[in-house]
């Protein structure tokens, strides 16, 4: 296994990479978009390497020269939450090893780390050095400090979960004042134990905000994901005054920034509610819960492709929570969530699924996690590769969906076809699904393989996935010259390999290797 010694890198930063040591010399490549950036030698025995000084973006690291080839992949970026690739941790058990973590973290290339259910109580949210949780969980303060430590050791920024307007039993009498309630008077709730405030109430404001501070500074938090519930949409209070919650949150957020203005804040849009409000609020991230009616494909790239057109700078990230780990066999279950990341890191999103020292999310409450096989963790470590490896052309501000602009006989400029299969440029069952991206260094071609599927659901039980073969890339050229062709395949490796590319007329022909999940292919003029 490589291991960078962090998940993301700022520039300047000495980068290392753990390696296993081999009798024999090595070599490790650093590519760019399937360009050579540097090589280094590797000694016989040498366990570490260095790499020189990169520039922003994202590589691929391969290392050859002694049994099979090893892939990882580096970040170069001033900014890391750009591209943020989100984890979690949900146990803080007094003496926990927070090593394992922080090497989960560092192979996946996870930036940040949503620390959840860590508090106390959700309106007071540092507690003693040793306490349960509401929901009876153990945390010592202790562990949640290393662990937030560590991982900002190693490049991952440790965000503390705070729930924006909850408020539990024992504190409700101080704030039924402020309570949003249903129509028949009785404050709105969840699950029984905690009930909802105004999230703009000032009171609340004063009390949440300075809550926050004192824990960024007792934890060592670098910022927070601040969640919502999905409900009320509107609401009034005890007085009589309506409040619209979508327009109350982003006075909340305005609030939070100002009292910590160089804090990480992610904000939860449950549902994609009020996504249109809360990115041109002053955080960070548009984070989306999808739920019903969200159940297709389809519907996931409708989240991604909204989210980056209503905040182009900002990151996306879905907390798709894959149910089918927890349903099905492993093997099963990676197939849908093949398709589920293929679908969201071709619409320029990425997924909030892995962490822990290896478990993946089934369900909301963080805590009921399942421990990942480690065929899963293989799975993710590739597709993590290339999502770094590839994160120019793929997480970046500036691309844009041409897909109907270029595709079909009457634009006649980039389309891809097969012999026996069709293709599609939407989510459909049978076919492969294609699409066309312009991007700062190229055109992006994105293959999902949907044939043999009778459903697109996100989370729903797949057929294996049967390669696709005799797939042809067509182009139109511009000038004399014949474009490169490069393609990658997170289940091959983070690479991206060069194709022969041949003359027809006005334009030029490539074919393709077998498509398994996702192919992305790269059209560039050098």
């Amino acid at each position: 296994m490589l291991l960078p010694d962090k998940a993301t890198y700022t520039p300047g930063e000495t980068i290392r990479v753990e390696l296993p040591p081999a009798p024999a010399p090595r070599r490790l490549a650093v590519e760019h978009l399937g360009r050579l950036a540097a090589e280094v030698d590797v000694a016989a025995g040498q366990s570490e390497a260095e790499l020189p000084a990169l520039a922003e973006g994202g590589y691929s690291l391969t290392l050859t020269g002694h049994g099979d080839d090893l892939h990882s992949a580096v970040e170069v970026l001033a900014n890391p939450t750009e591209r943020l690739r989100y984890g979690f941790v949900a146990s803080y058990a007094p003496d926990r090893d927070v090593e394992p973590v922080a090497r989960l973290f560092r192979r996946l290339h996870l930036s940040a780390c949503q620390f959840y259910d860590w508090a106390y109580r959700h309106a007071n949210l540092v507690g003693p050095a040793v306490y349960r949780d509401p929901l009876g969980q153990p945390v010592s303060l202790d562990t949640v400090i290393r662990m937030a430590a560590r991982l900002r050791a190693t490049g991952t920024a440790p965000l503390g979960y705070a729930a924006v307007y909850a408020v539990g039993h024992d504190e409700w009498p101080a704030w039924e004042h402020a309570a949003l309630l249903q129509p028949d008077g009785q404050p709105y709730s969840l699950a029984d134990f905690l009930r909802i405030v105004d999230p703009a109430d000032p009171g609340w404001l004063a009390h949440f905000t300075a809550d926050l501070r004192e824990a960024a500074d007792a934890a060592g938090f670098a910022g927070f994901h601040l969640d919502q519930y999905g409900f009320p949409r509107r609401a009034v209070r005890h007085d009589g005054t309506r409040v619209n919650v979508a327009a109350a949150f982003g006075t909340l957020l305005a609030a939070v920034r100002n009292a910590l203005p160089d804090a990480t804040l992610i904000f939860n849009n449950v549902n994609d509610f009020p996504a249109w409000a809360t990115t041109t609020a002053p955080q960070d991230v548009t984070y989306t819960e999808p739920w019903q009616p969200h159940d297709d494909l389809a519907d996931l790239a409708a989240i991604a492709t909204r989210a980056r057109l209503l905040a182009p700078r900002r990151p996306a990230v879905l907390a798709a929570y894959q149910t089918a780990y927890d349903k099905l066999p492993a093997a099963a279950a990676e197939t849908t969530n093949r398709l589920t990341m293929a679908t969201l890191f071709s619409h320029g999103a990425t997924q909030l699924l892995a962490g822990e020292a290896g478990n993946v999310l089934v369900d909301p409450y963080y805590v009921r996690n399942h421990t990942a096989e480690p065929s899963t963790l293989d799975l993710l470590a590739r597709w993590y590769d290339l999502l770094v490896a590839a994160g120019d052309i793929l997480l970046a501000p500036g691309l844009a969906d041409i897909t109907r602009s270029v595709t079909g006989t009457l634009n006649d400029e980039i389309d891809v076809h097969a012999d026996v299969v069709p293709i599609r440029h939407d989510a459909v069952p049978g076919a492969v699904w294609r699409r066309v991206v312009d991007t700062p260094h190229g055109q992006a071609v994105h293959l999902i393989n949907l044939t043999g599927q009778a459903e697109a659901g996100w989370d729903t039980a797949k057929e294996p996935l049967p390669p696709v073969t005799g797939l042809s890339l067509r182009i139109r050229r511009t000038g004399d010259s014949l474009p490169i062709v490069r393609v990658a395949d997170p289940d091959r490796g983070p690479t991206f390999t060069t194709v022969d590319v041949s003359a027809d007329g006005n334009h030029a022909t490539a074919a393709l290797p077998p498509l398994h999940a996702w192919q992305i292919v790269l059209i560039s003029d050098q």
